[in-house]
C-alpha cells in the first residue's frame, strides 16, 4: 500500500505520522508545502518540511506544538545581544537542521536532495518532499498591504486580517522528479487537515501538480481530504480567520468544495455530521468520524479508519478476518464476533 499525504503544518504532520505508525516502511511519502519557507539568519528555514521530518522522527514538541522536544535558546540569545531580530524563535537544535541543511544546499544538492538527506540522518522510513525545488513564497494581503507569510504568522501573531494570497514563484515551479514518482506509484492519496488556502494551496497551485492528482484519479487512484475545520474553526491557526475574511465558508462544508475539482472523498468531524449530505451532494463520498488526533493512537486510529474508508480490504481478506469461530452451544448466534 503505497501512501502519499499532501501537508502543511500540524494538523498534516499529525496525519502523516499516523500514516506512517499503520504502513510498512517506504509506504508513505509526504509532499510538503514550501510555500513557508524563509531566509532567517542566512539560512533555508522550512517550517512545513520541519514540522513533518520531526514529527516522523519522533523529536517534534508536542506540548509547545512547534519545534523540537527539550530545545535549548542559547544561540538566539547570543543572536540578540548581537542586534539580530529574533522575533524568529529558532532554537540550538533547530539551528542544527538549518546549518546542516545549508552546508548541502552550498555544496550543490537541490532542496529535495538535501531534506531527504536530513531524513535519513535521522532513520525516517518515510520521504518526506518538497512540493518543488524551485522557491515559491506565500503572501498575503492585508489592510497595510502585502506581507511576507511569515512577517504575518510569526511576526504579527495572525492579527492583520488577511485579504488576499499569492505565492511567488509559483509559475516557475514543477514537481520534482520524486514528487511526480511518488504520486504515480500512489495507492491512495490524502490531502491533510491543512489550511486550505496557504498550507493546501502552494501545493495544488504548483503547475501540473493538479493534472498529476487528475491522471492518478484517471487510473482508479482515490483521492481523498480530512477536514481541518471543525465546527466552522480551526483547532490551531488562523484558516478560519482567512477562509472568512477571504469570502470563503469557514465549515467542512466549504473546505469540501474548495478541494473538490481534485477529490473523490472527504472525511469530516463527528460534530459537522449534519453537513455531511451536502458534501453528498458534490459529488464526494464522505465518512464521518472523529477527526482529533488528540495523541500517537489517536492519529493511527484516523489513518487506518482513512485508508479502510476508501481503500477497503479484498473481499477475501476481509471475509477471512470477520470469520466467525465455531460456537460451543448450537443455539449460540454464529454472526457474533468471537
Amino acid at each position: 500500500m503505497n501512501v502519499v499525504v499532501l501537508a502543511g503544518g500540524t494538523g498534516g504532520a499529525k496525519l502523516a505520522h499516523g500514516f506512517q505508525q499503520d504502513l510498512e516502511p517506504g509506504e508513505l511519502s509526504v509532499v510538503v508545502n514550501t510555500g513557508d519557507d524563509t531566509v532567517r539568519h542566512g539560512l533555508l528555514v522550512m517550517p512545513d518540511h520541519d514540522a513533518v521530518m520531526y514529527m516522523l522522527a519522533g523529536l517534534f514538541d508536542d506540548e509547545r506544538g512547534w519545534g523540537l522536544r527539550d530545545e535549548t535558546w542559547a544561540a538566539i540569545g547570543m543572536l540578540e545581544r548581537y542586534g539580530e531580530d529574533t522575533w524568529f524563535g529558532l532554537g540550538d537544535r533547530d539551528f542544527g537542521t538549518h546549518i546542516a541543511r545549508n552546508v548541502r544546499l552550498l555544496a550543490g544538492l537541490s532542496i529535495t536532495e538535501s531534506v531527504l538527506e536530513l531524513q535519513a540522518a535521522l532513520g525516517i522510513p518515510s520521504a518526506i518532499l518538497p512540493m518543488a525545488d524551485e522557491p515559491v513564497r506565500t503572501a498575503v494581503r492585508t489592510e497595510e498591504g502585502w506581507l511576507d507569510f511569515q512577517e504575518y504568522f510569526v511576526h504579527r501573531h495572525q492579527g492583520p486580517e488577511v485579504l488576499d494570497v499569492r505565492f511567488d514563484g509559483i509559475d516557475g515551479a514543477r514537481p520534482t522528479t520524486q514528487v511526480r514518482a511518488a504520486i504515480g506509484a500512489a495507492d491512495v492519496i490524502v490531502i491533510g487537515p491543512s489550511n486550505p488556502l496557504v498550507s493546501l494551496g502552494p501545493i495544488l497551485a504548483v503547475p501540473a501538480m493538479a493534472e498529476l492528482l487528475a491522471r492518478a484519479r484517471s487510473r482508479g487512484t482515490p483521492v481523498v481530504a480530512v477536514s481541518g475545520i471543525i465546527g466552522g474553526a480551526a483547532l490551531k491557526g488562523p484558516a478560519d480567520r482567512m477562509l472568512a475574511s477571504m469570502g470563503h465558508e469557514s465549515s467542512a462544508r466549504g473546505v469540501a468544495a474548495m478541494l473538490a475539482p481534485h477529490i473523490d472523498a472527504f472525511v469530516l468531524d463527528t460534530t459537522d455530521a449534519s453537513q455531511a449530505p451536502e458534501i453528498d451532494a458534490l459529488g464526494l463520498r464522505t465518512l464521518v468520524t472523529d477527526t482529533i488526533m488528540r495523541d500517537h493512537d489517536g492519529r493511527a486510529r484516523l489513518a487506518r479508519e482513512v485508508l479502510d474508508f476508501v481503500a477497503p480490504p479484498p473481499a477475501d481478506e476481509a471475509a477471512g478476518a470477520a470469520e466467525p469461530t465455531e460456537p460451543d452451544d448450537a443455539d449460540a448466534d454464529p454472526a457474533v464476533e468471537p
